[in-house]
């Protein structure tokens, strides 16, 4: 019999417990949990290692830091205290790390925009809490056939939702496009959240030829702050500059710029 890996991720951890035992009854699932995003991607690295990859994440929508209980029969691994990572980003990352992995969110309660933002990060399902055993296995083992699971309830509110993303970061890819590929580069330092003197020492450009840049692309891309530029950049898929050596000079320019 082939057998189901899930990993149960929630911070509630009496909750934790109770689904894992009793995905664990089923003789077709291994279970385990975790009790945050860090405490699930350690659990993920090494299951991979091993050569024993999770199937399915079954992630709490609203994840956050920890809550003391009682131990757990089955046991929650504790996260660690370097920051915590909310159920949307752990789905993201997950299926940017492991893109074979499914994942289902499970919700106290419907949120189309909620909903909406788990699928666009890599989620194959969302699912209430409180929907039966029967229910939440018939999705874990949907999402394994490639199958996308929602409450019919939330259809309508999702592809409206869907929709108007696609809009939005359709404008925002038109914007980013008009910039040239030095201002982009400046785009992605800015939105790694880098200063005018670090980009400069990083560009290997001067402070005010960085600065000319800067206004060039929140003129360009009609908006009035770094922090405006940062969030419509995002939409269009901009992601940050990789903080590790600095970056070759372009062929266009020089240091002397």
């Amino acid at each position: 019999m082939v057998r189901i890996r899930v990993l149960v991720v929630d911070d509630h951890r009496i909750f934790a417990e109770s689904l894992a035992a009793a995905l664990a009854a089923e003789p077709d699932v291994d279970v385990s949990a975790a009790g945050s995003g860090p405490a699930a991607l350690r659990s993920l690295e090494r299951a991979a290692a091993e050569g024993r990859r999770f199937d399915v994440l079954l992630v709490d929508s609203d994840l956050g830091g920890n809550v003391p209980g009682v131990r757990p029969a089955v046991p929650v691994q504790e996260g660690n205290e370097e920051g915590l990572v909310d159920g949307i980003s752990l789905v993201a990352g997950v299926r940017s790390g492991q893109p074979g992995v499914r994942i289902v969110v499970l919700a106290e309660k419907d949120d189309p925009r909620r909903a909406a933002l788990a699928l666009q990060a890599g989620a194959s399902g969302w699912v209430a809490k409180d929907c039966s055993l029967s229910r939440l296995l018939n999705v874990i083992r949907g999402v394994l056939r490639d199958e996308t699971h929602l409450p019919p309830a939330l259809l309508t509110g999702v592809l409206r939702e869907l929709t108007a993303a696609r809009k939005h970061r359709t404008e925002s890819e038109r914007l980013v496009e008009s910039l040239t590929p030095r201002e982009r580069e400046v785009l992605r330092c800015m939105v790694a959240g880098l200063g005018r003197k670090a980009v400069a020492e990083r560009l290997f450009l001067s402070p005010h030829t960085v600065r000319t840049h800067m206004q060039n692309v929140l003129g360009k891309l009609g908006v009035h702050s770094t922090l405006a530029a940062v969030a419509l950049a995002r939409r269009a898929g901009v992601g940050p500059v990789d903080l590790g050596p600095a970056a070759r000079i372009l062929p266009e320019e020089s240091s002397s710029a």
